[in-house]
């Protein structure tokens, strides 16, 4: 496979993806993001928990769809996280949740 093919895939892959936020999207109402994944949930509690003096974040999400282009099954019923980083979580109000619309 060369270079160009897999740019190809990769691009593919990465249209094929943000369709399938652009359906879903409106099926959750909140989002997460951690410093390696984005989610959708609708159902989110994070807890902060320390250990010998370092905090860390466990977040717990039930009903959840995950942004990852090499994951073949993105929906989940439950997802733990467990961070030393920053976890951000935003509750959608439904207008938020209306994309543009266009040809994508």
């Amino acid at each position: 496979m060369s270079s160009e093919d897999l740019e190809k895939y990769e691009s593919a892959a990465e249209l094929a993806l943000y369709r399938e936020y652009r359906d879903v999207v409106g099926l959750f109402s909140h989002v997460v993001e951690t410093e390696r994944r984005f989610y959708l949930c609708n159902s989110v509690d994070v807890k902060v928990r320390s250990d010998g003096g370092e905090v860390f974040f466990d977040v717990t999400m039930h009903d959840a769809w995950v942004w990852d282009i090499y994951r073949p099954a993105r929906f989940a019923k439950t997802v733990r996280v467990v961070t030393f980083k920053d976890v951000n979580v935003e509750e959608l109000a439904k207008s938020e949740l209306e994309l543009p619309k266009g040809n994508f």
